[in-house]
């Protein structure tokens, strides 16, 4: 455990959900609470102009959808909490997988009308993975929802988690009358339509003050879902949340800020202060006294007046002072930062120094790749950040021959940010880029052409998947690298991948070729 007090009061987290959960509207009632903003802007009202504050890059504003992972920190009490707020939409999965590397405990948005959906047990499979600590936010209880304790069973069943509501709601949809928290012992009364937070109430359940807030036949029924939850649910245990054995629910309706203020209350309280974290070569503890981190994510063009990429990095051990000189360990040479920033999504401010468990962003003018180690001399490589296999591909062709240089430095940026990958043929010279789902394509080229200036078309190509290949037996590689000769292309990194162009060819090729190692991630 974190000894120094900097680290002990962090709290960094992402809020993962499928699409349209409400994810992006809980991040905005955070930094409402955290007095980060002061309204909250309804993200779909046309009433209010004004965007949520994570989605900054036009495409969200017009899609309504988040397509980048954004951060955003704030103090609230004692705490210093950092939110990455991450893209929902499946074809942007890989986006999240990345940040979840990058967090200590996730926030899981459900709709309470649609149950759990495939992208949320998806992204909890990868927090069952690293053993992340998991808090489930019930969203959207003034629309009706599913019957709480189907919906706990659901959750269990679907997320392969044991639960624990500690907080529980009354009715939902037009009869939703509000909360009992469990954890504080409390009523918490809707008001709906309201930017402020309701009222809290003192309630003994056991008198008929309960009767006469919300009605006798509702405070029966409350009565006796309460006495059924502590019959059934085991008491809530905060170790076995910090292992990631227990997912504590909470409900509420995030548009209508309720029931949002208990879920912080009890996330800055319960949820782990920055975790090791494990490199290659060693375990690398939080409070150790030198700086260590790991770049994440690249986003390029978070300003468009500048056209500046900035490299997001996570400080997992020791103090980041700004313009002290660290380690690169790709590039074997040290480097100072004078500009390093924390964000509130586009708003960004230049930090003098930065704890474990901060994201810091630094300026990149090409220098980082993603997974790229900052140390103090040491040299430490820290894995698990995926490149999945692309399962869709296109050509991609320039549009316009006069801004050639425009295409060719928005693709090598956009590639750097890791949301797709870019392979060349080695039989015709093409580019081909490969991504996990159709959306990446309409993104890349939107943003071609507004943020660089370039116009690109696609062509299709018909590709089943992409493999990395390697093999200890040289004459083997160059047999099957003769034979597939139209199939192979090269990555950036100037690696051999096989684009195969059926399932049945690729199984063939590996019943063929028996030293060689195909591999479905770039991490090998």
């Amino acid at each position: 455990m974190a000894t120094n007090p900097e680290i002990e009061r962090r709290r960094t987290f992402a809020i993962v959900a499928h699409p349209d959960a409400g994810k992006t509207s809980l991040t905005e009632k955070f930094l409402l609470f955290g007095g980060q903003i002061q309204v909250a802007g309804a993200v779909k009202s046309n009433k209010i102009k004004k965007t949520a504050t994570s989605d900054w890059m036009d495409i969200e504003k017009q899609r309504g959808i988040s397509v980048t992972t954004s951060v955003m920190e704030f103090d609230y009490k004692d705490y210093k909490v950092n939110i990455l707020d991450t893209p929902g939409h499946q074809d942007f999965a890989e986006d999240t997988y990345r940040t979840l590397t990058a967090v200590d405990s996730v926030i899981i948005v459900v709709d309470g009308a649609k149950g759990v959906e495939t992208q949320t047990r998806k992204l909890m499979e990868v927090c069952r993975m690293r053993n992340t600590p998991v808090i489930i936010f019930v969203n959207k209880m003034d629309r009706e929802a599913k019957d709480p304790f189907d919906l706990m069973d659901e959750l269990e069943e679907e997320l392969v988690i044991q639960v624990r509501p500690l907080t529980w709601p009354i009715e939902s949809g037009p009869r939703f009358k509000g909360v009992y928290n469990l954890y504080e012992h409390n009523l918490n009364l809707f008001q709906p339509s309201k930017q402020v937070v309701t009222e809290k109430v003192e309630v003994d359940i056991t008198t008929e003050e309960l009767d006469n807030r919300i009605g006798h036949d509702l405070a029966d029924k409350l009565r006796g879902e309460l006495e059924l939850i502590e019959g059934v649910y085991p008491e809530f245990n905060v170790d076995e949340y910090l292992k990631g054995e227990v997912a504590p629910v909470f409900f509420g309706s995030a548009l209508n800020n309720f029931g949002v203020e208990e879920l912080l209350n009890t996330f800055v309280e319960i949820a782990p202060s920055p975790r090791p974290v494990k490199a290659e070569e060693r375990t690398v503890q939080p409070d150790e006294a030198k700086f260590t981190g790991f770049i994440f994510k690249i986003t390029a063009n978070i300003d468009p007046n500048h056209r500046s990429c900035i490299a997001f990095c996570k400080v997992c051990s020791g103090k980041f002072s700004r313009n002290v000189p660290y380690y690169h360990v790709r590039h074997d040479k040290t480097m100072r930062f004078s500009s390093p920033t924390q964000f509130m999504a586009q708003r960004k401010t230049t930090v003098d120094e930065a704890w474990a468990g901060d994201i810091i962003g630094l300026p990149d003018n090409g220098t980082f790749k993603i997974g790229d180690t900052l140390t103090e001399g040491e040299k430490l490589h820290f894995r698990g950040l995926p490149s999945f296999s692309p399962e869709m591909f296109k050509y991609i062709e320039n549009a316009d021959p006069m801004k050639q240089k425009q295409l060719a430095k928005g693709i090598d940026q956009l590639m750097d940010e890791g949301v797709a990958q870019l392979f060349v043929n080695q039989f015709n010279g093409r580019k081909i880029i490969g991504t996990v789902g159709q959306l990446q394509f309409e993104v890349i080229q939107y943003r071609l052409e507004h943020e660089y200036n370039a116009k690109c078309r696609w062509e299709p190509v018909s590709l089943y998947k992409a493999c990395w290949i390697e093999s200890d037996d040289p004459t083997e590689l160059e047999a099957f690298k003769k034979r597939k000769y139209q199939y192979m292309a090269k990555d950036r990194e100037g690696r051999d991948v096989f684009l195969a162009d059926s399932g049945y060819v690729l199984q063939m090729a590996q019943m063929d070729f028996k030293h060689i190692k195909f591999h479905f991630t770039s991490e090998f």
